[in-house]
């Protein structure tokens, strides 16, 4: 007999009989004359109750020594339950007991903070949070692959190991070799050069996207920023678009578009999981989500925002100055108060951003946009690229890049150089918002964060 999935038993319309099914037991109760016995096999946030009357065979050498944790594997008649709050329960014919726990399981009926859930991650996905958070993280990543797709991009595998520094901010893990506790450098480098874990894989992004038109970059990047906040990682995830023969606008369209589509996707492909988001992590989640998906976006230029915010009255934790960078407070504000719906800002001053982005004719700013969603601020970030070679080569100077390090990268605009557009949304800060979990490391399996790498 195959073994039938939970989520697969309970959504049933009818009653699918008699079935095997397997999972770990969430909780038992014992009376004279039978068991209610909880079980999940993660398919699904919902448990479904076996009832193992007490003249089965192999009672009490299976079922009464079970505990939270154990695994078991049960074969019975799926029945109408009796009690409330399922439609579906099991009258179990047999149930094998395949692996025992011990009494001290550490998810026991009772909340547990999340920091005593991080120091258990090879345990916590059992948990009812974090069994909806992976589900809605796989979920995301699919929806993710068949927007591209569906649309025609070509999904690219950038490299990991990089020589090259795509943001500039010197803020990379160095790949070296080690033998016993003796650290290689120098004439020894493995790679011939200094190497480092990607930051972003959008430089080498964008050599396909001028021989392939539209394609996606969509794994882990790495960090070494010694920030312990709620929004920093030292390894995540990057969904990185890039696109021939388009603009600013173009970049702008695909963004907001794919923002919605994902948003839409999470509503309506994972009820259950938002229903439980919204019940215990965040009771507006479900309706910010709504307000995202059905709202067109606000387009604001960055001087026309920094305007808003200064005369706007509010006392701002961080001052609002022309050339600085947007703080969340400010993007919040944007979004939730001011105009009331997502919002991309674009055009910022050329001095707060990379040396690939297009300098506008205005000589001061480039063509990089930001969309913000309430809730969170910034969630996608992006630009036109620098198409120009005479303005590329300007901008490296002015960045102080080698132009013989990035020879490659100069090459696409002295060979049929053409217009193209890309942008960076941050895996687990998409997640953050869709899930209204406020701490990026409980939307990871296993955190890396500064001082962190358990597991």
């Amino acid at each position: 007999m195959t073994r039938s999935p939970i989520a697969t038993v309970l959504q049933s319309e009818n009653s699918p009989g008699k079935v095997l099914v397997s999972g770990w037991v969430r909780t038992k109760r014992d009376s004279k004359a039978f068991s209610f016995v909880e079980v999940n096999d993660g398919s699904c946030l919902s448990n479904l109750q076996i009832v193992a009357d007490a003249t089965l065979p192999g009672y009490e050498e299976a079922v009464l020594p079970l505990h939270t944790g154990a695994s078991v594997e049960v074969i019975g008649e799926i029945v109408e339950s009796q009690g409330k709050g399922q439609k579906w329960e099991m009258q179990a014919s047999e149930v094998r007991l395949l692996g025992a726990a011990d009494g001290d399981f550490p998810l026991q009926k009772k909340g547990h903070s999340m920091e005593f859930l991080r120091s258990i991650a090879h345990l916590r996905p059992r948990s009812n949070l974090f069994g909806a958070v992976f589900r809605v993280r796989s979920r995301m990543a699919y929806a993710i692959h068949q927007f591209f797709q569906d649309r025609g991009f070509v999904y690219v595998h950038t490299p990991i190991i990089t020589a090259s520094d795509c943001e500039g901010a010197g803020e990379m893990f160095r790949v070296v070799t080690t033998e016993g506790d003796e650290i290689h450098l120098g004439d020894e480098e493995f790679f011939g050069k200094p190497s480092y874990l990607t930051v972003s894989g959008q430089l080498e992004g964008e050599t396909f996207a001028c021989a392939l038109s539209n394609i996606y970059t969509f794994g882990p990047t790495f960090r070494a920023e010694n920030s312990h906040t709620s929004r920093h990682a030292s390894e995540f995830w990057m969904i990185e678009p890039e696109m021939a023969f388009c603009d600013l606008e173009g970049d702008m369209d695909i963004a907001e578009e794919m923002v919605q589509y994902l948003v839409g996707d999470m509503l309506t492909s994972c009820a259950e999981d938002l229903a439980f988001f919204s019940r215990f992590v965040d009771k507006g989640l479900k309706e910010r989500l709504e307000f995202v998906r059905d709202r067109p976006f606000e387009r604001v230029t960055y001087e026309e925002a920094v305007q808003i915010l200064n005369d706007s009255g509010e006392a701002f934790e961080y001052s609002v100055e022309y050339g600085a960078n947007l703080q969340s407070e400010h993007e919040r504000y944007l979004t939730e108060t001011h105009f009331r719906c997502p919002t991309t800002v674009y055009n910022y001053p050329a001095s707060i951003k990379p040396f690939y982005m297009r300098r506008n004719d205005d000589g001061k700013t480039v063509a990089a946009m930001d969309v913000l969603v309430p809730g969170i601020g910034e969630l996608i970030g992006g630009s036109q690229r620098e198409e120009r070679l005479d303005f590329l080569r300007k901008n490296m100077a002015e960045h102080d890049l080698s132009e013989e390090e990035y020879d490659w990268y100069v090459d696409l605009r002295r060979y049929g150089s053409v217009k193209h557009a890309g942008f960076g949304l941050g895996f687990e800060r998409l997640l953050m918002f869709v899930t209204g979990v406020a701490n990026i490391r409980d939307v990871i399996p296993f955190p890396r964060t500064p001082g962190v790498a358990d597991f």
